[in-house]
């Protein structure tokens, strides 16, 4: 019987040695804040060239699990910040013909029970996070740059205020896609702006007073705000989205 095989790939030696190092820094046995050794102490180690280990470094710096801080020449363990984890997701989401509709179902499902428990576990310190993230979109209602960008934050303040990391990444990505596209939305609907202002408030009043009901429902219509704000602008909402992400068109000021 004639069998085939399938061609075994080798992988440089640079992806075994980031592959080794990220799993010692996600099993913590590095800590956020750790220096690695040198790279001539690293190539020693591994046994490899010391090209490779400045490869696989520059890997993991990519990533976001490393960092080199100023003034020093070792790399530092990091934690990727919510905006590098969601660049990625969000760029995958995109290849994977994710459309506008897409994204308003996905935050329908997610932002409701997120303000509720922004709700119940906020805390004082939330709460003028919260209070300033509405004040700078009424600030800035008239630059829709930055009125755009402050959509975002007030979006992740809220998530930030459940004190649960895992809702916050998972908010993430989706605010990345809505983002760019926002503005245009914004200056073709004359009451986007006054709309958004009006949600914001009643969101940010519910979640100072505990009212968990309250911050679900609100939050449920400013959803459906936006959504139908595309729906006037004539978005279509079965169109792919494309182009670049948040980070890549509108950076966070």
């Amino acid at each position: 019987m004639n069998q085939s095989f399938d061609r075994i790939e080798v992988e440089p030696a640079y992806r075994k040695v980031a592959a080794v190092l990220t799993e010692r820094i996600t099993a913590r046995s590095f800590s956020s804040g750790d220096r690695l050794p040198s790279e001539t102490e690293l190539a020693r180690q591994f046994g490899v060239n010391r090209s490779t280990v400045r490869e696989a470094l520059r890997e993991l710096q990519t990533a976001g699990l490393l960092m080199r801080s100023r003034g020093s020449k070792l790399m530092m363990v990091t934690r990727p910040h919510a905006d590098h984890v969601a660049e990625s997701v969000s760029r995958a989401l995109m290849l994977h013909d994710v459309t506008f509709l897409d994204v308003y179902e996905s935050l329908s499902m997610f932002e409701p029970p997120i303000a509720e428990s922004a709700a119940r576990r906020r805390v004082d310190d939330d709460l003028a996070l919260l209070h300033q993230a509405q004040e700078n979109f009424n600030l800035h209602k008239d630059d829709t740059a930055r009125c755009v960008h402050h959509v975002g934050e007030f979006f992740g303040v809220i998530a930030a205020a459940t004190h649960n990391p895992v809702l916050v990444l998972a908010q993430e990505p989706l605010i990345q896609l809505l983002e760019p596209t926002l503005g245009a939305m914004i200056d073709k609907v004359s009451q986007a702006r006054s709309r958004i202002s009006t949600a914001q408030r009643r969101l940010s009043d519910a979640i100072r007073a505990r009212n968990a009901d309250d911050a679900r429902t609100w939050m449920a219509k400013h959803i459906r705000d936006l959504r139908r704000g595309y729906e006037v602008a004539g978005v279509d909402l079965n169109l792919k989205i494309q182009g670049r992400t948040r980070s890549e068109s509108s950076p966070r000021l």
